[in-house]
């Protein structure tokens, strides 16, 4: 058995240099960090190392689903991947400082789906690759659903060619586990789901 904590802990490193690689003012910025290991005790570290960080103000993701089991999917293409995705409504956190990611999560259902929920539940909050990126994903159960209005909202680019489906949960979470459906955040948000006994048979 381990007696090591199983828990993430905050913890910063020092960093004697910072600097943009790129800085566009479009979601994502690149940093180089020249950054130090504290020393061990009694020793004397190890000189800087370098180490990029991509900027990211953080996503939510919402698992949409309704009285019949049923979860509101998109089809969308990404191109960073060549690939088209079901995925699940999700946005940026790129609003004002004070902007909670449920309403974040409440806007985004309903500008991407037409959705609104009278019921929501936090599943979890995951680092999509804390290797490089410091984005970080709310993920969000969403029940009670009802049509909505996007307001002056107006889908564009890859979003104005998006599609709307619903897929049984039971199917959705097959196509996960055989890997047909391949996306991160709704990957994480389905095995949640079920694992908490939120969402399918186990569902309480």
């Amino acid at each position: 058995m381990s007696t090591h904590p199983l828990e993430d802990r905050p913890e910063s490193w020092p960093v004697t240099v910072s600097a943009d690689l790129t800085r566009t003012g479009w979601v994502v910025n690149l940093r180089q960090d020249m950054v130090m290991r504290p020393a061990d005790p009694g020793g004397d570290g190890e000189e800087p190392f370098r180490r990029l960080v991509l900027e990211h103000p953080g996503a939510v993701i919402v698992l949409a689903v309704d009285d019949g089991e049923r979860v509101l999917c998109l089809s969308q293409y990404r191109h960073a991947a060549g690939r088209r995705f079901v995925e699940l409504p999700a946005g940026l956190l790129d609003g004002p400082a004070e902007e909670e990611p449920l309403d974040v999560a409440k806007r985004e259902l309903r500008e991407e789906a037409l959705l609104e929920a009278e019921d929501w539940t936090h599943l979890g909050t995951t680092w999509s690759s804390p290797g490089i990126s410091a984005e970080v994903m709310h993920l969000f159960l969403a029940r009670g659903l009802s049509t909505a209005d996007r307001g002056e909202f107006v889908l564009e680019h890859e979003e104005a060619d998006m599609e709307t489906f619903w897929a049984p949960f039971a199917e959705l979470r097959a196509a996960v586990l055989d890997g047909r459906v391949a996306d991160g955040p709704l990957v994480q948000a389905v095995l949640l789901a079920e694992a908490k006994r939120l969402v399918g048979n186990g569902a309480t």
